[in-house]
C-alpha cells in the first residue's frame, strides 16, 4: 500500500483542504498522513473564523517522524498559509521521502485574477521557488498568472493558457496542468506535454463552489499513484467534482457535499 502526506490546512468546519483530501485519498486505498499547517474554526468562506498557526510545532513533528524512521511514497500540499512553510516543505521533503517519491502540489493562492486574503507577492515568490522541487503542479489560470508574472484576463482562449504553461517550463521540470480554464462555455484542463499536450474539456455548470479544487486536487492525485495517468486521472476529477455539485443541496453555500459522491464510486 502507498503512504501519502498531505501538507494542508485544517479547517474544522467546512468541506476543503484536510478534511476532504484525508477521506477522498483514504476511500482509494492509500495510507493517507497529514501535516496540518493550522488549525481554523472554520474556513474563510464564513463571516468569522479562528487561526492557530502550527508552523513551530512541525519541528516537533519532524523530529518525532525522523525518531520514527518514516518514509512516504508521495506528497501532496495544498493551502500553506505562510511562506515560512515553503521552506518546512523543502525540509519534508528532504527527510521524509522514500525512493522514486512523488511531489504535487496545488499552489491554492488565488482564483479570479485576486489573491485570497492573507495572501502577497512575497508568497508567490516563495511558491515559485517551491514548484521547482514538484513533478506535478496543478495551478489554476490565476495562479499560473501571477507564478509567472503575466497579466491576468478575464477573458482567454487556448493560445493564452498554453503561453502560461511555457512560461512555467521556465521555472520548474514539473508535469504542469492549469485547472478551470473556462473559454466559450466549457471548463477544462490544459496538460503539458513534450510538444503541444493536451486539452480536456467538461461542461461548465452555472454554480461555483468552495473546496472543489481541494476535492479534485485529492481524486487527481489517488488515481495518479495508482498509475492511471495525467489524462484519465483529470478526466476522473473533473467528474467526480461536476457530480459533487450536482449533488449538494441547494442553499449548502459554503462547499460541496462530496460524501454524498464518495460512497458510490472512486
Amino acid at each position: 500500500m502507498k503512504r501519502i502526506l498531505t501538507m494542508q490546512d485544517l479547517s474544522c468546519v467546512g468541506q476543503c483542504s484536510l478534511t476532504v483530501a484525508l477521506p477522498i485519498l483514504s476511500a482509494y486505498g492509500i495510507e493517507t498522513c497529514v501535516l496540518p499547517t493550522a488549525v481554523l474554526s472554520n474556513h474563510t468562506m464564513f463571516k468569522s473564523w479562528s487561526y492557530l498557526d502550527l508552523t513551530q510545532e512541525t519541528k516537533n513533528i519532524f523530529r518525532e517522524w525522523e525518531n520514527n524512521g518514516f518514509k512516504f511514497d508521495a506528497f501532496l500540499l495544498g493551502y500553506l498559509g505562510k511562506e515560512e512553510l515553503m521552506a518546512v516543505a523543502e525540509s519534508c521533503f528532504d527527510k521524509f521521502s522514500a525512493e522514486g517519491a512523488s511531489v504535487i502540489i496545488d499552489p491554492v493562492f488565488g482564483d479570479n485574477g485576486k489573491l485570497y486574503g492573507g495572501f502577497d507577492l512575497n508568497y508567490v515568490a516563495g511558491m515559485r521557488k517551491l514548484i521547482s522541487k514538484a513533478d506535478i503542479i496543478l495551478p489554476n489560470v490565476t495562479e499560473a498568472c501571477f507564478l509567472t508574472g503575466t497579466e491576468y484576463k478575464e477573458t482567454y482562449d487556448g493560445a493564452f493558457v498554453c503561453r502560461l504553461i511555457e512560461e512555467l517550463k521556465k521555472l520548474t521540470k514539473a508535469k504542469i496542468i492549469i485547472t478551470g480554464a473556462e473559454i466559450d462555455g466549457k471548463i477544462g484542463e490544459f496538460i503539458s506535454g513534450n510538444k503541444r499536450g493536451e486539452i480536456l474539456w467538461h461542461n461548465l455548470l452555472p454554480v461555483k463552489k468552495h473546496g472543489t479544487g481541494d476535492i479534485f486536487a485529492a481524486v487527481f492525485t489517488a488515481n495518479y499513484l495508482l498509475g492511471n495517468g495525467a489524462h484519465k486521472s483529470c478526466d476522473t476529477a473533473a467528474d467526480f467534482v461536476a457530480d459533487c455539485i450536482r449533488n449538494t443541496d441547494e442553499g449548502h453555500f459554503y462547499g460541496v457535499q462530496f460524501e454524498k459522491i464518495l460512497k458510490t464510486r472512486k
